[in-house]
């Protein structure tokens, strides 16, 4: 095999592995937004702040899988707060909510800046073995990583389409007003997918520390992936957003290969303008609000 299309090959790999980190952050916006109607702004830190979390608690604790059990939790106790204090008040007051969340996300970096410092750094890979493929040493943290997200997406699917309480959010992503209707209390609805969509972003978070540069400004181009992901899957979609997400990843990783970064992220933008201009409401539909 040549050495381009070697090299296109694990481009395309990795594309694929952040594929499914970007589809769990993603998952977790888009279910904010389908249930509470919120353009979660801040979503992007809460990656940022299990990353930052992640990198702090490994050394402390030792273990790495322990620290990915243990930042969630922090997430979720920050989560369930701002919700109920910062955004509860102004439901349905979109311009509102969107201030307070740029608000939250400032407040989220300043706080990361003053903690962790303003230099990114670089995690120890906590599973440092390699396999050896077509001639070439590649991570094998890549791969568990992959896996991980995978079941961890497979986890959220089962909660959404066998569980209960899985029902009672996607009827309140269908249509809020039937569903309290009904009988849902839909201030639980609230508050549990806001915990729920900003744990998936800091689980996303922990699990890229150890392949990208750690920073209190990480979150912001990762929070504009995760909107064109649920912009062009389709609202409140798991099937959209893990379609989207491992397409456009895996197209801008193999677009490095002729253009740069920023050209890259550009044709990403082309990409879903066309397909917005076919579906207006994303490849798998979603709820209209």
């Amino acid at each position: 095999m040549s050495d381009w299309l070697l090299n296109v090959l694990f481009l395309l790999i990795n594309g694929l592995v952040w594929g499914l980190i970007i589809a769990l952050i993603s998952l977790g916006l888009s279910l904010i937004f389908g249930v509470m109607g919120i353009v979660n702004m801040a979503h992007g830190d809460l990656y940022m702040v299990g990353a930052v979390l992640g990198f702090s608690l490994f050394p402390f604790l030792g273990n790495f899988w322990l620290a990915l059990l243990v930042v969630p939790v922090i997430v979720a106790l920050i989560a369930a707060p701002m919700e109920r204090f910062i955004l509860r008040p102004y439901e349905g007051y979109h311009a509102v909510t969107m201030i307070a969340t740029v608000g939250i996300s400032f407040i989220l970096q300043q706080a990361a800046l003053a903690w962790y410092g303003g230099v990114p750094k670089k995690m120890v890979d906590p599973w440092p073995v390699t396999f050896h493929f077509l001639g070439v040493d590649y991570a094998g943290y890549r791969f568990l990583i992959a896996a991980v997200s995978i079941v961890i997406l497979a986890a959220i699917w089962l909660f959404l389409y066998r569980t209960p309480y899985g029902v009672l959010i996607r009827a309140s992503i269908q249509d809020r007003d039937m569903a309290s209707a009904m009988g849902i209390d839909v201030n639980k609805v609230l508050i549990a997918t806001f915990v729920l969509g900003s744990v998936l972003a800091a689980v996303g978070g922990v699990l890229a520390a150890p392949v990208t540069q750690v920073s209190y400004l990480m979150g912001n181009d990762v929070a504009l992936l995760a909107f064109i992901v649920v912009i062009i899957g389709g609202l409140g979609s798991l099937e959209g957003t893990l379609v989207a997400a491992l397409g456009l990843c895996s197209l801008e990783g193999v677009m490095a290969c002729i253009l740069s970064p920023t050209q890259s992220r550009a044709a990403i933008f082309v990409v879903m303008v066309a397909i917005l201009m076919v579906r207006p409401r994303g490849l798998f539909g979603g709820a209209e609000r």
